[in-house]
């Protein structure tokens, strides 16, 4: 049985069925009985009406109404990327996270072509992190020519939307030294003390890893909030969340915290941070449309022996929830709390999983993570969310027509 189909049977076919087809359900007659002997009445033909003449189907944009799981479909979309640095003196350089260039069955990097008044440019690769990063320089003056450093990038990519299916085993078995990474504290993130302490409360006598991971996805979901005005939102401070016993944030802050309880249980696991590029088929809350530079948005995975890695998206449902204004009784919750474990729609791009990073050339201290642009000058460091100082705009389109 597909995912999609034993989640339909489990939460979604009393959905589909008004009140008032319930009612006349009940009070209908049962068909009569043919006679001994009685012939079957002919079947009647089906009436055809033209296309002119058929009424327009529209589909709400709502999980409950979320259609069967379509055929494996790839879909293009072309990334525009402009930068501007207004008021920069002197040397500045630029880092920018790209697309994942590993392919997966989700994802596929196509390439990349830029251009600006730099004075130089280029992509470097951290195979450790698995991650590539755009960097671009300019020497004393801001940009070659003199004007405001300035850089423009486009990005190809494709992508499908990624499902679990937990009757099929067999997947090819990840590198020992990425699940060790993947098992690791960090700074921010430690995996003992109140966090242990916490998933072991969430998982209880479960023994089974992909159980395991599912009562902690649960527990997430079930006691964080989101909030991007609550207090260190966005820093990924699971230390600090837990102390306080406040577990609001961000998309990063819910991510991590999945992320620190499973590392803590011996489960690897990593964040996922991205980009939201199209609209959802979900909840119009859940997807991105224009300007896209605000458009960050962080998941999960982790991993289970004959599974691999499994995606979840924890904080999605969070938002879900604030956005659409869900109550805890709502139908379409408990869909889609069925459905983001095990699936990602990809209206959204993977960049990167890496923690702890070190931005090559950087005179700063490494970052906990890298989702969006940073620069420096000689007045420091500063990212794409201050934008007195930093220009940055972000479209994409869909460019398999």
């Amino acid at each position: 049985m597909k995912r999609r189909n034993f989640l339909a049977a489990a939460a979604l076919i009393p959905l589909f069925t008004s009140p008032a087809a319930q009612a006349a359900n009940k009070h209908a007659k049962p068909a009569a009985k043919p006679k001994p002997g009685a012939k079957k009445p002919a079947p009647r033909k089906p009436v055809r009406t033209s296309a002119s003449e058929a009424p327009p189907v529209r589909e709400p944009r709502s999980v409950v109404n979320l259609p069967d799981e379509p055929p494996a479909q790839w879909r293009n979309h072309e990334i525009a990327t402009e930068i501007t640095l207004p008021g920069s003196k002197g040397h500045a350089r630029l880092w920018l996270p790209l697309a994942q260039y590993k392919d997966t069955s989700w994802q596929r990097s196509l390439g990349h072509s830029w251009q600006g008044n730099y004075t130089s440019a280029g992509i470097y690769r951290d195979p450790v992190a698995e991650m590539e990063v755009f960097y671009a320089e300019w020497k004393d003056g801001g940009g070659s020519d003199g004007e405001t450093p300035q850089l423009q990038i486009a990005t190809q990519v494709a992508v499908q939307d990624r499902h679990f299916d937990i009757t099929r085993r067999g997947s090819a078995a990840e590198r020992t030294e990425v699940l060790r990474r993947c098992l690791h504290p960090t700074e921010r993130m430690p995996t003992d003390g109140l966090v242990r302490h916490t998933a072991e409360r969430a998982v209880g006598r479960i023994k089974d890893p992909v159980a395991q991971g599912k009562a902690i996805y649960d527990w997430v979901v079930d006691n964080t909030s989101y909030d991007p005005q609550a207090p260190g939102a966005g820093r990924g401070d699971i230390t600090a969340m837990l102390d306080s016993g406040n577990f609001s944030g961000r998309s990063a802050d819910i991510a991590l915290l999945f992320v620190a309880l499973c590392r803590s249980m011996g489960i690897p696991a990593r964040p996922v941070f991205g980009l939201r590029i199209d609209g959802s088929r979900l909840f119009s809350s859940l997807g991105a449309s224009g300007n896209l530079s605000r458009a960050q948005h962080c998941r999960a995975e982790f991993y289970a022996p004959g599974y691999g890695w499994i995606p979840v998206d924890p904080s999605d449902l969070r938002k879900a929830v604030v956005d659409e204004h869900l109550s805890s009784a709502d139908s379409r919750l408990v869909v889609l709390k069925k459905l983001l474990f095990g699936f990602w729609e990809m209206n959204w791009i993977a960049y990167n999983a890496a923690q702890d990073v070190g931005l090559r050339d950087a005179t700063g201290p490494a970052l906990p993570f890298l989702i969006v642009p940073q620069a420096e000058t000689a007045a420091g460091r500063f990212d794409s969310l201050t934008p007195a100082r930093f220009g940055y705009t972000v479209k994409a389109q869909r460019s398999d027509g």
